[in-house]
């Protein structure tokens, strides 16, 4: 039987304790699960490619042998036949997540009829987080220790004291 790999995209900016519950089960789906870091310059990113994937690599660490960490700049299917993937997986927090996941599923069962799209969701405790929240509530000083993990937390609090960030910054 082939060796059944899957990608789990995103841009992790940063990492929640939510992502890592998703890389961690969906681990467990799959013979070798790419964790896949994306570039969005749309998402005006906190951190730098090489410092995201750098944070997602020290993340994964202890949470399986099969975990890989790798970075991409292209269309997400395009990237997952390029890892020989035959799965997505995807986490889901709330109903709103769900329909724009369903339409990209969609979407991507367009360009690439071959890779499956599997939604995991959140862990109850885990699924009001967002990276987006994460950033804005360390912008205003508040505390992101229930969020991320204490490295993670260290990381963004020095960038918003290093850039002095205030607010939403998407």
């Amino acid at each position: 039987m082939a060796e059944r790999i899957g990608v789990y995209p995103g841009t992790f900016d940063p990492i929640t304790l939510g992502h890592v519950d998703i890389i961690r089960r969906g681990a467990k789906l799959v013979d070798r699960l790419i964790v896949g870091v994306t570039t969005n310059p749309s998402k005006s990113p906190m951190f730098s490619d090489d410092e995201r994937m750098a944070m997602v690599r020290r993340e994964v660490v202890g949470l399986g042998d099969n975990i890989e960490v790798v970075g991409f700049d292209a269309l997400l299917m395009h990237f997952a036949t390029q890892q020989g993937a035959s799965v997505i997986v995807r986490g889901l927090r709330a109903v709103a997540d769900f329909e724009y996941e369903y339409q990209m599923a969609g979407m991507n069962q367009q360009i690439n009829a071959g890779v499956e799209t599997i939604f995991l969701m959140a862990d109850v405790s885990l699924q009001p987080i967002a990276s987006r929240l994460v950033k804005e509530i360390a912008s205003y000083g508040g505390p992101i220790h229930k969020f991320v993990t204490p490295t993670v937390r260290a990381e963004v609090e020095a960038r918003v004291a290093e850039i002095g960030l205030k607010g939403d910054r998407g």
